[in-house]
């Protein structure tokens, strides 16, 4: 379960890395808010959809390992994509208030989280602790998203594509682990 909450909480931490470049007077207190919401919404979408995801189980329970493969290798097919598409500093691209206002931080946490709802009807069709795994993924989301955004303010968009990337590795890694493991078990 690290290894999924790496992968989803890579395009937070993209986003923080780049609210850490272009915001660079954010107050402490600012960043510990950035980084709860984006692990907040992190660890909330898969709840939301893993309970989505439960009430259809029984009806799916025969495909269950390739809907998991289809979801995470899409899921991570587009964000290496979205990373290789937008190599270019779009921080800088796109009209963005002068400081990080609440509610631009809630749209960012809602953006960066539409992956972990689909990941967790993902989750719905594997048994797997749910309040664990959603735990597990708000506290990385975290911790990594308050690292990045020093990192950003630090390195700026250098490791932005190559995070993006690596979280979408993650997910297609996991979404063929999870169907080798049930087709061959």
């Amino acid at each position: 379960m690290v290894l999924a909450a790496l992968g989803l909480s890579m395009d937070a931490a993209a986003v923080s890395i780049a609210n850490g470049l272009y915001y660079k007077n954010t107050s402490g207190a600012k960043v510990l808010l950035m980084a709860f919401c984006f692990g907040l919404f992190q660890a909330a979408m898969p709840l939301i959809g893993y309970f989505a995801g439960s009430l259809f189980r029984d009806a799916i329970m025969r495909i269950d390992h390739w809907i998991v493969l289809i979801i995470l290798a899409f899921l991570g097919t587009k964000m290496i994509v979205e990373a290789l598409k937008n190599r270019s500093d779009s921080a800088e691209k796109s009209e963005k208030p002068q400081s990080l206002t609440y509610k631009y931080l809630l749209v960012q946490s809602l953006a960066t989280s539409i992956d972990a709802l689909a990941f967790g009807i993902s989750l719905a069709l594997i048994d797997v602790n749910i309040f664990a795994a959603t735990a597990a993924i708000g506290l990385i989301t975290f911790s990594v998203c308050l690292l990045a955004y020093y990192v950003g303010q630090k390195f700026g968009t250098k490791f932005k594509t190559k995070a993006e990337i690596f979280g979408g590795l993650i997910l297609i890694f996991i979404g063929i682990r999870i169907f080798i493991q049930h087709m061959f078990g």
